[in-house]
């Protein structure tokens, strides 16, 4: 061999290795991208859930709490908003489900008004899917947290930083719309 063709190898096992360096992190952003977006979802399901437990919600208060009517309208119309809310639009979603639960936290509270309804089996029951609930979007937001976090440092470190400006990976937010999310709704009697 003479040493063009050394010279050449050289520069193309150089070449070769620098493009597999770069499909690896490039699919290893796609990778963590998409892990980011799979475990929103799974916070939007339980959301959801939440959501749609509030007509059984409203139904029960509103036999015993008559007099309620502006909270229990108040909830009505922010559960009806949250349904319109686009999925992938995640500040939309955070927004809503704060919301939401300070929502849920008025109804509650203004339950401790009503023995009778606190002392009701449906009402008991939706008490308890609601909690559980709760723990389960808490769970959900803290794997989505791990995730973006993950995610953040791989768009932010070197050499990944790179590759993450040239395609564009940026970095995404957290699950944190203040307080109202960090409090699960006291819903106990």
């Amino acid at each position: 061999m003479d040493g063009i063709t050394i010279i050449l190898l050289v520069v193309g096992g150089a070449v070769l290795i620098l493009l597999l360096a770069l499909w690896n992190t490039y699919n290893s952003l796609v990778a963590a991208r998409q892990k980011v977006r799979e475990s929103f979802s799974g916070i939007y399901v339980q959301l959801r859930r939440r959501a749609d437990l509030i007509p059984n919600l409203v139904q029960a208060v509103k036999g015993y709490a008559q007099h309620e009517r502006t909270t229990l309208e108040n909830l009505t119309k922010i559960r009806t908003e949250f349904l319109k809310v686009n999925p992938q639009d995640r500040s939309a979603v955070m927004e809503q489900g704060a919301l939401l639960t300070q929502a849920l936290k008025s109804v509650f509270a203004v339950s401790e008004n009503y023995p009778n309804l606190k002392a009701s089996d449906t009402f008991l029951k939706l008490q308890e899917s609601l909690e559980e609930t709760e723990d389960q979007v808490a769970a959900a937001r803290r794997i989505y947290n791990a995730n973006v976090g993950d995610y953040n440092t791989s768009v932010r470190q070197f050499p990944s930083n790179v590759v993450a400006g040239w395609f564009a990976f940026v970095e995404e937010p957290f699950f944190e719309t203040g307080r109202a999310l960090d409090v699960v709704p006291k819903v106990s009697f």
